[in-house]
């Protein structure tokens, strides 16, 4: 387990393109979690501070049916006390409301400014 004087990141996305700025702000001995789908990544970036990488897919242990499957309803159970706490929360920040060709249009052109913070939301059909 590594100590409080190691950094730990989690990367939601981007990290193929966000993994040399990992590598330089982690200490040796961090560690990196990932639940992006991404292209190749350099991994050779993490091996001069021993920094440890991880993959977290919510479906593993149900689609691999793990001896271990009923640790899922666990995982869950507590992130919906701490959603219900208030202590986890959405980085949903802007809904654009009713999913259409325009809204659709606007979410694309926040995306592309690069300037977008949180997640974009359009909700119904």
């Amino acid at each position: 387990m590594a100590s409080a004087d190691h950094l730990c990141a989690f990367s939601t996305a981007g990290t193929d393109t966000n993994l040399a700025a990992y590598a330089d702000i982690l200490k040796p001995l961090g560690r990196l979690v990932a639940i992006d789908d991404f292209g190749p990544v350099e991994i050779g970036l993490l091996k001069s501070k021993s920094i440890s990488f991880h993959w977290e897919f919510m479906f593993t242990r149900s689609l691999h049916q793990t001896p271990d499957q009923a640790v899922q309803r666990h995982i869950l159970n507590q992130i919906a006390r701490l959603v219900d706490a208030g202590i986890v929360t959405t980085t949903a920040t802007t809904d654009l409301g009713t999913i259409n060709a325009e809204h659709l249009r606007e979410a694309h052109r926040m995306l592309e400014s690069g300037r977008t913070i949180g997640k974009i939301t359009v909700t119904g059909f």
